[in-house]
């Protein structure tokens, strides 16, 4: 079996949830595999989330290159093709960074590319096979790639549950000398960080978001009445800021807000990956969806098919009884 890798991405000296789940897909190609983490950047920021990873990976490569203090693909390339070993599976996050850096680097490797994995079936030969979605979700498509000359395979956030063992002391090894200089086309000019809205839904322990199976914009009203009783905010998906039904700082999702919930209810939200990547820390998340196909109940621990327009008053009607019973 080819070695592991799980590329890293890491912010302010923390490892990004994704990591445990990265690890827990290496673990479903391989049972017995030992994946080495890889992380890149410049500074205390970087030797920090190395630590952070000790518990979880036995292996942890570190590259620091002040030409890496900010996020570049193109330059995180050139440094991993620079200490990979030929053939070699690396798993990355299907979130904005992996995007950019999954497909150019498989082509460098010459090696297979499969995007937005689900699942993994395992390893039958030089064959790897696993499950992604086609047509919105609408289809999921079983795929079977050659990983004789390796793989970069991007994993959905939140499809893999962090698997929960016995804590190893990983080691941390500096490959910096390894990769040289980095020289790169692109230029980091400055980060412009989202306007606050009225409700900052990332403070918030209980979610209770909205797509488009809400219909109208009167409807939102529903949802509010639900979130007041269990004390929570009503965040949504990108359709719904696209009707101009709510406002975008309410919006979760890739190109909205990343959240970090105990309790994540998924309210007429079909799943796509771009709404999930917004979704960290592994909530408990309660899909409610008319829709028994919808992708949202993959990934969801309780899923309900029902029309929300009539469950949720239901809801709120029971979770405003039980409160006022619990008072007595």
């Amino acid at each position: 079996m080819a070695r592991i890798f799980a590329y890293i991405v890491h912010k302010g000296g923390v490892a990004a949830d994704s990591a445990l789940e990265l690890a827990a897909a290496a673990r479903k190609i391989d049972a017995v595999a030992s994946p080495t983490a890889i992380l890149t950047g410049w500074g205390a920021d970087l030797d920090a989330a190395c630590n952070t990873l000790g518990a979880s990976y036995p292996e942890i490569w570190k590259i620091a290159n002040e030409a890496l203090a900010y996020p570049n693909a193109e330059l995180v390339r050139k440094a991993l093709l620079k200490v990979l070993p030929s053939d070699s599976i690396v798993l990355v996050a299907h979130e904005h960074f992996g995007i950019d850096l999954a497909p150019g680097l498989s082509i460098k490797m010459d090696s297979a590319f499969v995007s937005d994995v689900l699942d993994i079936a395992g390893v039958e030969g030089a064959g790897l096979k696993v499950v992604r979605q086609e047509f919105g979700g609408q289809v999921s498509a079983h795929v079977r790639c050659d990983i004789s000359s390796g793989a970069v395979v991007t994993i959905r956030p939140g499809a893999f549950k962090a698997v929960e063992g016995a804590p190893v002391s990983g080691v941390v090894v500096d490959k910096s000398n390894d990769v040289g200089g980095l020289v790169s086309g692109r230029r980091y000019l400055e980060t412009v960080v989202a306007e606050a809205g009225d409700v900052d839904i990332t403070k918030y322990n209980v979610l209770v978001s909205i797509g488009r199976g809400i219909q109208e914009k009167d409807n939102v009203a529903i949802a509010q009445e639900l979130a007041d009783a269990l004390g929570a905010a009503v965040s949504c998906s990108r359709p719904v800021v696209d009707a101009k039904w709510m406002d975008k700082s309410r919006q979760v999702g890739s190109s909205g807000k990343t959240v970090k919930p105990k309790v994540y209810l998924a309210c007429g939200i079909s799943g796509s990956f771009q709404h999930l990547a917004g979704i960290k820390g592994s909530p408990f998340l309660i899909a409610i969806n008319k829709n028994p196909k919808a992708p949202i109940f993959q990934v969801a621990d309780v899923g309900i098919v029902d029309d929300i327009l009539e469950f949720l008053p239901e809801l709120t009607n029971k979770v405003r009884e039980m409160r006022s019973v619990a008072a007595k």
